[in-house]
């Protein structure tokens, strides 16, 4: 098994290993993986970031919420007299 980060900074030597073997067919698997690893590099990156800002507004709500600032949003509890 090829390690991405060789497949990564080597894609020529990877393809020119795979003509050495005579396995033409398989050349385009290369490309493939290449660009899979970059999507799944994106979509890590994406969670990141959103996971930094989930965090910096939890953050804040609770520096928000020690304030005494809580405010009531939809669906939150409220007093009795709205229950029929």
């Amino acid at each position: 098994m090829l390690d991405i980060k060789f497949v990564r900074e080597n894609p020529e030597i990877v393809k020119q290993n795979i003509r050495n073997k005579f396995q033409d067919k398989k050349l385009p698997l290369v490309d493939e993986v290449l660009e899979l690893d970059k999507r799944n590099r994106e979509i890590k990156q994406e969670v990141e970031a959103l996971r930094a800002e989930r965090n910096k507004l939890s953050k804040e709500i609770g520096g928000l919420m020690k304030q005494g600032k809580k405010r009531r949003g939809r669906g939150s509890k409220t007093s009795g007299s709205d229950k029929c």
